[in-house]
């Protein structure tokens, strides 16, 4: 189901990315799982940094908020497994923001429209876009998610 539109989109999940403190990827409560914050690592190097709207454009940190949503996906997956995942719940994101800089929802959607690509009407979902001053890393963005998951205790 969402493996096969992956391959359709001609997207392939990344490894998930290895904790840089003290946490895991990602956690199962009942029928949720919760991620925690995915920067937009590309084989364990994060490709930008600095501030959306001085260091970083726009456009190119919503393609840096697709990764990290795809990193974010990737966590679920790993721990439940792609096609068990029902519905995209709620994403936010977050965007380290230079002074003056307040198109953080248009940065976010680089994350959102993935999700509805590859999930659909199970990828819409409630969302927050956020202006931070600071991030880890120096990234530009970070995008954590609460998914919805199929009961598999059956």
């Amino acid at each position: 189901m969402h493996s096969q539109r992956l391959q359709e989109l001609g997207i392939e999940l990344p490894e998930v990315a290895a904790p840089v403190a003290a946490y895991v990827p990602a956690v199962r409560s009942g029928e949720h799982v919760y991620t925690s914050g995915q920067l937009p690592f590309v084989n364990g190097e994060l490709p930008e940094a600095g501030k959306v709207g001085a260091e970083v454009d726009p456009e190119r940190a919503a393609e840096l908020a697709r990764i990290a949503a795809l990193n974010a996906v990737a966590a679920a997956a790993d721990l439940v497994g792609l096609d068990n995942i029902e519905q995209i719940v709620k994403v936010n994101g977050f965007v380290a923001s230079a002074a003056g800089f307040n198109g953080q929802p248009g940065v976010i959607n680089g994350a959102s429209t993935v999700l509805q690509e590859i999930f659909g009407e199970a990828g819409v979902h409630a969302r927050a876009a956020v202006g931070v001053a600071e991030l880890p890393l120096n990234s530009p963005v970070e995008v954590d998610m609460v998914l919805r998951v199929r009961d598999t205790s059956r």
